[in-house]
Order: structure tokens, then C-alpha cells, then sequence
């Protein structure tokens, strides 16, 4: 099966690099190159794509609400391209509905293997790209600006199923996460499923943000602690 792309970056050579780059493989087809987010909302309503990759800073409408759109609009999974440098927007681009991050000055492989996992249904967090994502947002927003979920939320989880949030928070892989808890990655992807249903979470982007907003693990925590 093809996945069909939609690339959307105001800057010309970045977009038609990544472009170049992805339209090249087999399995992917680039459907549309545009500069802006209400052209890429407009591309996704018109073309059906299966990913969407969304520069977060774009004129006329930015990656953030164009993907809040196409989220609540479509199937379609977005992915935001970024700089953690100058972005301070990262976390709200999470609540928005994104399903995976990627640096601009990311490689080449990189690039397509994060379009087919996206693609498949999966979310691209690295346990790096969580750490800073969470840093970044309370260094520009603070504790107090952070929405509090209610901790009673998780009593619906099990002691072993809220250690696997607590690892996916931390942006664990599943096979981290099956080492830490001594059982197989099989196991793992049973906890993370109903770990998803019972919090009615739509991916592992979505469990990070909840273990963070519900105190599972305090901003700045390093992994393994």
C-alpha cells in the first residue's frame, strides 16, 4: 500500500527536500507540497492523505491549529517538523493531536522510517525528544500553567499497568520498558493497549502528557529514576 504525503513548511527548499526525499521510495507518494496551514487543511480535505507533515510555524494558519483541524476532521496523522531551539509551542502541538516529532535537520532515513511508522498507526516520541518536550513547556509556561488532571483518574489502571505509564512518560520503547519490568515485549504491548483504553488515550504522545499532567512523574525527572 502506498502512503500518500502531504509536506507543508513555508520555506521552499526544506519542503521540497523532504519532499524529494520521501517521493522517492516505493511505498510513498507525495500528493502535496504546500506553504502554509490553511493550504495543507485545504490539501487534506481534498486529497485524503495518510500523513501530513506540518512545519509548526507557518503564515496564515500555524502547523499547531492546522493540525488540531485536520485531527478533528480526518484520519489523517500529522507530524510536526521543529526546532527545539525556537519552538516553545511543542507541547501544545501534543494536545492538538500530533502523533510524532522531527527535528528539520533530521536524516534522511529518519525521515521516511518516522512517515511509515506514523503511517502504521504508531507515535514517534523518543525518549530524548520527551524529556525535551516537557523541559520546554514548563520553562516557557511554569508549573501553574500546566492543566492538572485528577490523580484518581489512574485508579482504573493496575499497579502494573500504571508502572507501564509511568515508563511510557518517560518515553520508554516498549522493548525498555519490557526489561524494566522483567516480562516480555508481548506483555508490554498488552499493558500499553489497556493502558490506553482505560484512559481513553488515543497513542503514547497522549500517555506522556498524562503522566506529566496527573504528577505520575514530575517535570525534569530523567529516565530511569
Amino acid at each position: 500500500m502506498t502512503i500518500r504525503v502531504v509536506v507543508a513548511d513555508d520555506q521552499e527548499l526544506v519542503r521540497s527536500g523532504f519532499a524529494m526525499i520521501l517521493d522517492v521510495q516505493d511505498d510513498i507518494e507525495v500528493v502535496a507540497e504546500v506553504g502554509d496551514g490553511a493550504a495543507a487543511v485545504e490539501a487534506v480535505r481534498r486529497l485524503s492523505p495518510d500523513v501530513a507533515l506540518l512545519d509548526i510555524r507557518m503564515p496564515v494558519l500555524d502547523g499547531i491549529e492546522a493540525c488540531r483541524t485536520i485531527s478533528a476532521e480526518s484520519t489523517c496523522r500529522t507530524v510536526m517538523l521543529t526546532t527545539f531551539d525556537s519552538d516553545e509551542y511543542v507541547y501544545e502541538a501534543l494536545h492538538a493531536g500530533a502523533s510524532g516529532f522531527l527535528l528539520k535537520d533530521v536524516r534522511r532515513d529518519d525521515l521516511v522510517h518516522a512517515v511509515r511508522v506514523v503511517a502504521a498507526g504508531e507515535s514517534l516520541l523518543a525518549p530524548s525528544v520527551a524529556r525535551r518536550l516537557i523541559e520546554e513547556y514548563t520553562a516557557t509556561t511554569g508549573a501553574t500553567a500546566r492543566p492538572e488532571l485528577p490523580t484518581d483518574r489512574l485508579e482504573v489502571l493496575t499497579a502494573r499497568e500504571r508502572e507501564t505509564l509511568l515508563h511510557l512518560g518517560r518515553g520508554l520503547s516498549n522493548a525498555e520498558i519490557a526489561a524494566a519490568l522483567v516480562v516480555s515485549e508481548h506483555t508490554v504491548k498488552s499493558h500499553v493497549g489497556n493502558v490506553l483504553a482505560k484512559l481513553g488515550l488515543r497513542d503514547r504522545i497522549q500517555a506522556v502528557i498524562c503522566a506529566y499532567e496527573t504528577g505520575l512523574i514530575a517535570a525534569g525527572t530523567p529516565s530511569g529514576e
